[in-house]
């Protein structure tokens, strides 16, 4: 592993989001849904194609709140244009577990 600097660090922009929508994406090459995520008022509403499918139902991701780096190209995903890289980590199975605060914050603040 390659290490970095704290100003490497400050390059990442990773911020608390809330999910406002969610749908499935049959078109996806592996199983994902479509989200939209709410980043606050200076961000404002940012959307991501996540493969959590095997964790999450769509019922429960309304009103989730989630990290997500911000700061990167966006990026294709099939016919789909994902703005925003949510976080998660992996479980025992190698599925996706999303990373949340464990306390309601703000959407938009900035992970330090």
């Amino acid at each position: 592993m390659n290490e970095l600097t704290f100003d490497d660090f400050l390059k990442v922009d990773i911020r608390v989001g809330q999910i406002v929508r969610a749908e499935p994406y049959p078109e996806a090459r592996k199983p994902a849904y479509k989200l939209w995520v709410n980043l606050g008022d200076k961000i404002g509403q940012k959307k991501s194609s996540a493969q959590i499918t095997a964790n999450y139902n769509l019922d429960d991701l309304v009103g989730r709140k989630v990290l997500a780096v911000v700061n990167f190209p966006p990026r294709q995903i099939g016919k789909f244009m994902s703005e925003i890289l949510i976080l998660g980590v992996p479980d025992e199975n190698n599925e996706v577990v999303l990373i949340t605060p464990d306390k309601d914050v703000e959407n938009g603040g900035r992970l330090y």
